[in-house]
């Protein structure tokens, strides 16, 4: 603690008045950060102990924006597990975006109280709208470089989800979906391929999304996991020549709300039977017996399951080791839930361009997280078997 003080003491003492609340931030954060570091490995630098939990494994240099200027960080790494300080906003970007959104409506004219009150806590009172403008381009660059760049490899894996927003378009306040679509290539790793902003769901909307995902250079898709969309299925087919798998989760809504309030629990647990077998056919078998055994009771729930039993058990056909990500879009569900988060406290947009640049922000933020994770979304052993290359998929030789 002493050689702490006598470092705060020397720092104080050489630093110019213009420079010293940034060096002071600097050094405060700094030992923060080794602090919450030794909390994590059980150990302080350089020290030696039987109750280590974790290794260091270096640092990464990272800016830090304050009020006070630029702060130089250097952000310890673990070589198991990960650390971000607590202090610092992992989400710059995407927050940037919803000031740049926030601010834009309220130039605009278009702010609700909510959001009036929202811009004077941030400090945003009085804005030109030349300030947003500088902003809005510098993000707007960012978003458009990401989502138009070049897709490259074999992505077998693909889901595809929409959620809805509201924004102004003629004077008139209308819902519009944002789509996103996120892949698995052949290494096992995840990325977001793709966002695009429409009026409905219908197939021609469907066609021009993934024609434009092709263009980029999507191939070797082999499932397409979403929920029952309207033309989805189709255009699936046409354009990228890959099966169809309708999300599980979806359609045990749907399923239940057949089966009234009384009897969904049972149903319920019927169904999932069929989701326990260990390969497609059987099964389809068990899909069959749980619809005949409801069809005298439920009629219209099992005519459900008959039209729908190629569609949810499509999954059934690939690898046993994929296939809890496989049934369902709830591996975006937690992304989802931040595009949610973000976009409702805009609450209605002022055009199409403003959803783009904050949506964009956050998809881009995420696609940075996954890239930097070290354990892969699904195992590289397990992908071979899907590639197109015989070379690739050929099964490992016994020694």
């Amino acid at each position: 603690m002493t050689n702490e003080m006598m470092n705060l003491r020397g720092l104080l003492e050489k630093s110019p008045d213009a420079d010293l609340l940034r060096e002071m931030i600097g050094f405060a954060a700094q030992r923060l950060m080794e602090l919450e570091v030794g909390g994590l490995t059980g150990a302080s630098y350089g020290e030696k102990s039987g109750e280590r939990l974790a290794q260091r494994n270096g640092y990464r240099d990272r800016d830090w924006e304050t009020r006070a200027g630029t702060v130089e960080l250097r952000i310890p790494r673990l070589r198991k597990g990960s650390y971000f300080p607590g202090f610092l906003e992992p989400r710059r970007m995407a927050e940037k975006a919803l000031t740049a959104v926030i601010q834009e409506a309220y130039i605009q004219g278009v702010s609700t109280r909510s959001v009036d009150d929202l811009v004077k806590a941030m400090g945003m009172t009085g804005i030109s709208k030349s300030q947003v403008s500088r902003l809005c381009e510098e993000i707007d660059e960012r978003v458009k470089a990401f989502l138009d760049r070049p897709i490259e490899g074999d992505w077998p894996y693909l889901w595809i989800d929409a959620t809805y927003v509201k924004v102004r378009q003629d004077g008139r306040v209308i819902s519009v979906a944002v789509i996103v679509a996120v892949g698995a290539n052949s290494d096992g790793r995840r990325e977001v391929l793709g966002m695009d902003i429409g009026p409905s769901e219908a197939e021609p909307f469907w066609t021009a999304f993934l024609r434009k995902l092709s263009r980029r250079g999507l191939r070797g898709v082999k499932l397409v996991v979403s929920d029952a969309h309207e033309g989805l299925k189709a255009t699936v087919a046409k354009i990228l020549n890959a099966t169809w798998q309708r999300c599980r989760v979806h359609f045990m809504r749907n399923a239940l709300a057949h089966a009234g309030r009384s009897g969904r629990r049972v149903v319920s647990a019927f169904i999932a039977t069929a989701f326990a077998q260990n390969d497609a056919d059987a099964a389809r078998t068990q899909w069959r017996r749980v619809a005949d055994q409801l069809r005298p009771k439920v009629p219209k729930l099992a005519t459900l399951m008959d039209e729908a039993e190629t569609d949810v058990l499509a999954y059934m056909t690939f690898p046993a080791q994929h296939r809890a990500k496989l049934h369902s879009t709830n591996p975006l569900e937690r992304l989802n839930g931040e595009i949610k988060r973000r976009t409702e406290v805009v609450g209605i947009f002022p055009n199409e361009a403003a959803i783009t640049r904050l949506v964009g922000a956050i998809l881009l933020e995420q696609n940075d997280e996954w890239a930097v994770q070290r354990a892969r979304y699904m195992t590289l052993e397990t992908m071979t078997n899907l590639s197109d290359d015989p070379l690739v998929s050929l099964p490992a030789m016994a020694a």
